[in-house]
This record gives structure tokens, sequence and C-alpha cells, in this order.
């Protein structure tokens, strides 16, 4: 399943501009990349070198329907203020985070087998998203459209659809005996033996975004984007134990992405 679920994907994202094109809106395409910082049941919770450590890099492709022109008639759409303040944003992306204990725990005089067993453990998960996200524009669209060197801030919020491949391993030997194994994570979660899974799997997020477009040309602009994406799932890292007994382990996974982007109008 996991080796057709990208093409599925691409099927879906093209089946959605296809059927939108129909409507007679405007059409923007562009790609958008950046760093991504994983937040996840490793390392130390809150820990400022933890959340600067567990970090990736994203990229993807997104389509813009532009409500406030029309491509049929090479004209203005009826002006409105949804046409001119909202624009819907398809999304096709990848990231990937490799993970790592940091933090107190692992500090270098620290010499326990437990220390040992955290600084051995190492992991990483791939996503492969699909989704929508309505951005809004408190600013004139139309106005931003007109002038080159202008700026034109939004906040969006949407969902997403991802594919994950989590994976978890030691450098000690293989996980899952006291040996190797920190004990928090030989403790049975989720109706899974352990409290890590080297698993492919799928989940739904929310989304949501602050950032701002810069027009460079009439038809090219270039986006800065800061994302929030919280998971409905403690597994996307392949790490969750039982949240029943570690409290600080309880949240879902959640990560942060800057991405800078560029955006091409298509007539």
């Amino acid at each position: 399943m996991h080796k057709s679920f990208p093409i599925i994907l691409l099927i879906l994202f093209g089946f959605s501009n296809t059927t939108y094109a129909q409507l007679g809106f405007s059409h923007e395409v562009g790609i958008i990349a950046g760093p991504v910082a994983f937040q996840s049941d490793y390392g130390q919770r809150y820990d400022y070198k933890t959340n600067l450590g567990n970090t990736g890099i994203g990229i993807g492709i997104i389509h813009y329907i532009n409500f406030s022109y029309a491509a049929e008639c090479n004209c203005y759409t009826p002006e409105t203020y949804f046409n001119d303040h909202f624009k819907l944003r398809s999304e096709l992306s990848y990231n990937k985070t490799e993970l790592e204990h940091l933090g107190e725990w692992v500090k270098p005089e620290r010499t326990s087998l437990g220390a040992d067993q955290l600084r051995a453990m190492k992991g990483s998960t791939q996503l492969t998203n699909i989704g929508m996200q309505l951005e809004y524009f408190p600013y004139s669209i139309r106005d931003f459209t007109a002038r080159n060197g202008s700026l034109g801030p939004f906040v969006s919020l949407g969902a997403q659809f991802s594919y994950y491949n989590a994976e978890a391993h030691s450098t000690l030997g293989t996980l899952g005996t006291p040996l190797s194994t920190f004990p928090k994570y030989l403790t049975p979660s989720d109706n899974r033996p352990y409290g890590f899974s080297t698993e492919s799997n799928s989940v739904w997020s929310i989304v949501t975004s602050l950032g701002t477009r810069y027009k460079l040309t009439p038809l090219r602009d270039l986006m800065i984007d800061l994302r929030f994406q919280y998971f409905f799932s403690n597994w996307v890292d392949g790490l969750n134990p039982n949240p029943d007994i570690y409290k600080e382990n309880k949240a879902n996974d959640w990560l942060v992405w800057l991405n800078v982007g560029y955006i091409y109008y298509l007539q």
C-alpha cells in the first residue's frame, strides 16, 4: 500500500485542481521549501536544544484558486468581500526529520545505563501530505496584485491527510530488550507491545499558518510562511510511552515548518 500512496495523492491533487479549473477562476502554482522542527517524544519537554535539534527539511508543490480574477474572460470577478480577501490553497508536500534524545537527561556528565540508552536511541519520520487551506488576506487582493513591491500578509486554516513512515533504533542493539531500551519504552502502549514502533500509517492533522507574499512582478510572488501542524496521533514519530503512566508524553505530535515559496500566476 505504501508504495502506491504517493501516486494516489498525485491523482487526487490533479483531480481537485481540474475540477476547480472548470469553474472559471484563475489559478496560481508554486513551490515551497524550508526547515521543519518536529515536536515529539524524543528529548526533554520544553527544552530549547531539543526544539532546535530535532529538525529536518520539507518541500512541496502548491496550487491556489484566486477568486478575485476570472481566467475565462481575463477580468475581475464581482467585487465581493470573499473574492477580494480569500484564496483556496491545495498542497502536496513531503518532509523528513531525524530524531534523537536531547536535553538534561543525556548530558555528558550523566553516566548511568539509562542515559546511555537514551543517547543511543535514534529515529526518524517521513511524511507525505495532501490537503487544503483557506487563506485570509486582511488587505485587498486586487490592490496587492496591482502594485509591484507590495506585501500581502495572510493567515490560513485547513486540514491535511498524511502518510508517515516512522523508524526507531538503538546503537546498543535491537530495541525491546532491557539492555538497549530505556524502561519507559518497554511498557505496552496503545495496544502495542512497547512504547516505540517502527511503522507506516496514515493520520489526519489540522494546519494553520501565518505569512506574507511579496509582489515581484504582475505574475510572480515570493512567499514566506510559518506553519503549525497538529497530528491526531502520538505515533507519528515512532514513540508513544504509555500516557497513563508517563504524563509528560501524553501530547500528540506536532511540527513547525518555516517555508519560503515562489508562486506563478497562470493566465
